[in-house]
């Protein structure tokens, strides 16, 4: 799908078709033009020449709550996206959906726990490969008269080395003329991208923001992530406190606890001490199983939770998603 093209068929069209069309996209949710029924007959044909509405996919995988997609791109790369989906806090009986959008295809950064470096960069993906993730969803949802709730910028690659294409994305995740979905439904995280921090500050957005962290000292997180030889733990932080100051908005720190490497009472003072500032929140993330490391012990992660607890630490602990389909946390590959 490449809707690139949409507004150059429209263009000598009246205005009010480009509205239209948009509407029958992320409002409808039509996968045809001929479901467009606002637009005339030879209007759908020309839209299904010229820019058709199908999204490629392969290799549907589903487990408790999780649906994880292999998504074909024109060029024939292929990326991974997944829907989580969960009941909501509440109540009523809905479910609350969240898709786990990529952002490139593989990834540069070779953190030592995710399986998505391994295959290297590829490339960036465009607006519309980012978008489409969260449309095919959105349309299989739309069948059980759900909808997507929450998009994460956590699949496949760093978001902020595609800044650009990212903030558009969510842009038009978020307009009026898109899908509608609300700004602070949205998060984006990153590895410590400083400069990435630095411009979403700027942004007129109230997207969430979350850190990479995953360690609690430069020397170990440097072994797990290379990226903190460039970005180093006090220049995140320094961006950081005044991304805080300049939004007042919570800043979300994911720590993936992983068996006698960084989940240890030490590691846990030090990240205590780390996380002293009011809009600070540590996510702790029991680690997904690839074939490096080994999960913390649930036993583990309640001491270490404790320790950020006694100190005054604000702390959240993520509940495990798609792990049996490879669909969780750092174990997205883009392979059939």
């Amino acid at each position: 799908m490449n809707l690139d093209l949409l507004e150059k068929v429209l263009e000598k069209q009246s205005s009010y078709r480009l509205k239209q069309a948009k509407l029958a996209v992320f409002g409808e949710l039509v996968e045809n033009w001929s479901e467009a029924k606002t637009l005339p007959l030879v209007l759908q044909k020309e839209l299904n020449e010229k820019c058709p509405l199908d999204i490629k996919t392969e290799n549907i995988q589903e487990s408790k709550n999780t649906t994880k997609i292999l998504l074909v791109l024109d060029d024939g790369l292929k990326i991974e996206t997944v829907l989580m989906s969960h009941p909501d806090k509440n109540g009523g009986g809905r479910r609350r959906n969240t898709v786990c959008v990529s952002s490139q295809v593989g990834c540069s950064l070779g953190c030592k726990f995710c399986t998505t470096g391994k295959s290297g960069f590829k490339r960036n993906l465009t607006v519309w490969e980012i978008i489409e993730q969260v449309l095919f969803f959105a349309r299989k949802l739309k069948d059980k008269n759900e909808r997507v709730d929450n998009v994460v910028f956590m699949g496949m690659g760093e978001p902020f080395l595609n800044y650009e294409n990212v903030m558009e994305a969510i842009r038009l995740l978020n307009s009026k003329d898109g899908m509608e979905i609300g700004a602070r439904s949205i998060s984006v995280s990153t590895s410590g991208i400083v400069e990435g921090i630095k411009k979403l500050a700027g942004e007129n957005l109230q997207a969430n923001l979350a850190i990479s962290l995953h360690a609690s000292n430069d020397e170990l997180r440097s072994k797990l992530m290379p990226v903190n030889k460039k970005y180093p733990l006090k220049n995140v932080l320094k961006a950081v406190d005044e991304y805080l100051v300049k939004t007042n908005r919570k800043v979300m720190f994911e720590y993936i606890m992983i068996d006698g490497v960084n989940d240890s009472g030490e590691h846990a003072n030090e990240l205590a001490g780390l996380m002293k500032k009011k809009l600070y929140l540590v996510n702790l993330i029991p680690y997904n199983q690839t074939d490096v490391f080994n999960p913390s012990s649930p036993e583990r992660i309640k001491q270490f939770r404790e320790i950020l607890e006694k100190d005054g630490i604000s702390v959240t602990q993520r509940f495990r998603f798609g792990e049996k389909i490879k669909a969780a946390c750092g174990q997205l590959a883009g392979e059939d």
